[in-house]
């Protein structure tokens, strides 16, 4: 975990000069502003003393270790379906509910119908077919 708490902690040291340079540049007048940038960096200090406490618990990953090997990751990483077109109707009938926020109930209701058809295709698909479990 040094990757992600560097990451983190460097974004932090970043945002704490663009917070001060913000502040000069618009004469602390912003305070909407001047507050985004510090509760941002705020985010990423406790974001990366979070995995800086975690990654001290924990034993080193083979990503950190600088002379690893790829073997040294090897192993099962899950099960992933190989292609499906269901997230296309998923979204279609998402795109049909929304619209039907404008236009009208009806068109709402059919898109939920859609909607709960494609979620049951997508829960299920891993189930027949030639990539079945």
């Amino acid at each position: 975990m040094r990757v992600e708490t560097k990451l983190f902690l460097y974004l932090f040291v970043f945002f704490v000069p663009v917070t001060l340079i913000y502040g000069f540049w618009s004469k602390w007048s912003e305070p909407i502003g001047v507050t985004a940038l510090v509760l941002t960096a705020l985010l990423f200090a406790l974001s990366g003393f979070y995995l800086w406490m975690t990654g001290k618990k924990l034993p080193l990953r083979p990503e950190d270790n600088a002379s690893g090997e790829i073997e040294d990751a090897e192993g099962n990483y899950g099960y992933f379906v190989a292609s499906s077109w269901t997230p296309l109707w998923l979204a279609g009938s998402g795109a049909l509910m929304f619209a039907g926020l404008a236009v009208g109930w009806w068109l709402f209701i059919i898109g939920a119908f859609l909607g709960v058809i494609a979620v049951c295709l997508w829960v299920f698909e891993s189930f027949h077919g030639e990539y079945s479990i």
